[in-house]
């Protein structure tokens, strides 16, 4: 997925900005202020970032238009803020940057303009060799302004590879393998391919036990088949399964579903 830098002085707004994208699979990078979004955008080379407008040190705007002079405003960049003004936004659009997010900011409208952002970045980075061919930057990576693969020539991923998932035979094989004790007769797996071990769920059901805990046993099994199934991605497993978000991450806890596992790349 992506590298994504977080520029807010507020901690609450950074720690669900984190939480949100890294259950998107992204690479999430925090910085509370100016002078530390400087080094993590030359360390990092983020792919996209967000950025608060009113910080105490410099703010976003000055930043963004610090950026863009240096020739590093290479990346789409999402500025946010509760209390900018009309000509703010404006101003900060003329600049360079790709939208702008009201505070309180919305799950959806996040993810929306993230997913924008980023597929920004592929088009892009797809078109730019058609130009002028030339390789492409290591890393996948957005090159510096004024080298030779600033002209036209980043990666075709942009450091964005395209995620793997085991095929849906595979995943509904795990699914029907904890399921076939409970149902008459068992369940054959018919034409689907072996399972992946590591996404399985493997907590097999019993009949001789209180409802409770048989029902805890299928709730864990149906859960961690949807988190498989969707790469981890809490949203995605909220919407499938039609619980709030909140909600979700309790029962998960409560079952003892380990997350960690779940999520791509490890994350």
């Amino acid at each position: 997925m992506a590298n994504i830098l977080v520029v807010d002085d507020e901690l609450g707004i950074r720690d669900l900005l984190f939480e949100i994208l890294n259950d998107e699979g992204h690479t999430v990078e925090l910085a509370e202020n100016a002078a530390e979004a400087r080094a993590l955008r030359a360390a990092y080379r983020p792919d996209l970032v967000l950025l608060d407008i009113w910080m105490p040190d410099t703010d976003g705007v000055t930043l963004l238009k610090e950026w863009s002079i240096a020739g590093m405003l290479n990346m789409p960049v999402i500025m946010m803020s509760g209390h900018a003004t009309i000509d703010t936004a404006v101003e900060a659009t003329r600049i360079g940057a790709m939208a702008f997010l009201e505070k309180p900011i919305t799950m959806q409208k996040l993810l929306q303009a993230v997913e924008k952002g980023l597929n920004k970045v592929v088009a892009q980075s797809v078109l730019a060799p058609r130009a002028a061919p030339a390789p492409a930057a290591a890393g996948g990576h957005w090159p510096a302004a004024g080298t030779p693969a600033a002209t036209g020539t980043a990666s075709a991923s942009a450091g964005l590879p395209t995620p793997t998932h085991p095929a849906p035979g595979d995943l509904a094989q795990g699914m029907l393998a904890a399921v076939a004790g409970v149902l008459p007769g068992g369940m054959a797996a018919g034409a689907y391919g072996a399972v992946d071990a590591g996404l399985q769920p493997t907590q097999p059901f019993e009949l001789d036990v209180p409802l409770r805990e048989a029902r805890d046993a299928f709730e864990k099994a149906y859960f961690e088949f949807h988190l498989a199934k969707e790469g981890g991605s809490m949203t995605r497993v909220a919407e499938k399964t039609g619980l709030e978000r909140t909600h979700l991450y309790r029962k998960l806890k409560q079952l003892g579903v380990d997350l960690s596992r779940n999520k791509r790349g490890g994350n």
